[in-house]
């Protein structure tokens, strides 16, 4: 039998399809590297990714959801490290392909570690007040408007 899927909490909702785009980025980012795309087309993508997505995603779980469970939880702590981690990887200016490849298997870890650890353990004791505020705070990032789509360009060259 497959796993279950998840019951989300409407509040939480919101955040949960922001994580179905940064697994996008990571299959993208596979896809760049997969298909031999210029690495500065790749980490343009991800700059936009991390500023207009990723960024604004992290600031709103940190300001908005982790309270729920406080500074000091060991799965807050864990989250918090791996924001920190992940945030250096984007910012990095060097090791760009390093840094890439980092990215995408540690924001794929990651993403999966909030969806079916912490998110769930947030939801199961949230108050009602806390979910208010959690719904009340998400501001919608909008689309993916990026118009450099690289990780296409191989199904193209096939037809």
């Amino acid at each position: 039998m497959g796993t279950k899927p998840i019951k989300r909490h409407d509040a939480i909702k919101p955040y949960s399809r922001e994580h179905h785009h940064g697994l996008l980025l990571c299959w993208k980012i596979r896809e760049g590297f997969k298909h031999n795309i210029e690495l500065k087309r790749i980490k343009d993508y991800a700059d936009y990714m991390w500023e207009t997505q990723i960024k604004p995603h992290f600031d709103a779980e940190e300001k908005y959801m982790f309270p729920v469970l406080g500074k000091e939880h060991e799965m807050i702590q864990q989250a918090y490290k791996e924001h920190r981690r992940l945030a250096s990887l984007f910012n990095e200016k060097v090791e760009i392909q390093k840094a890439l490849e980092t990215i995408q298997t540690e924001l794929d870890e990651h993403i999966r570690f909030e969806e079916r650890v912490l998110f769930n353990k947030i939801q199961e004791v949230a108050t009602k007040e806390e979910l208010d505020i959690i719904d009340k705070h998400h501001e919608n990032l909008g689309a993916d408007n990026w118009q450099d789509n690289f990780w296409k360009e191989f199904k193209k060259k096939r037809k």
